[in-house]
């Protein structure tokens, strides 16, 4: 699989709109927006610069387009995930998952469902 780029806060809000309702015209994106909402080619520049990224693809309907994404939440959770653990944890997820407990981010209560939980997969 081809490397994933990174992408900034604006482009990642845009995909986390995009990946809740599964398709959507500008319009769509644009009403999920808080106020004050962006400008409409705002918006539009950020979807043509994803669809450069190979994030989102179109379908055209007249002088619309309909948009969805090529690469799936759980995807791009995943390569984020891993380059917090490798920028900040020495890519060690028990470091990772240390710092969380130890900050109280994380439960020992939670730690030791996500270990029954992964137990139960085995």
């Amino acid at each position: 699989m081809k490397k994933i780029p990174s992408l900034t806060k604006a482009e990642e809000q845009v995909m986390q709109y995009l990946w809740n309702l599964k398709k959507a015209f500008l319009k769509d994106i644009l009403e999920l927006f808080p106020e004050p909402k962006p400008h409409t080619n705002t918006v539009s520049t950020i979807l043509k610069v994803l669809k450069d990224k190979d994030f989102v693809d179109f379908k055209i309907f007249g002088r619309q387009h309909e948009y969805f994404a090529l690469i799936s939440k759980d995807q791009y959770s995943g390569k984020s995930i891993s380059k917090i653990i490798n920028n900040y944890f020495d890519g060690s997820y028990k470091n990772a998952v240390s710092f969380l407990v130890d900050r109280n981010e994380m439960s020992i209560e939670d730690l030791e469902l996500l270990l029954n939980e992964l137990k139960s997969k085995d």
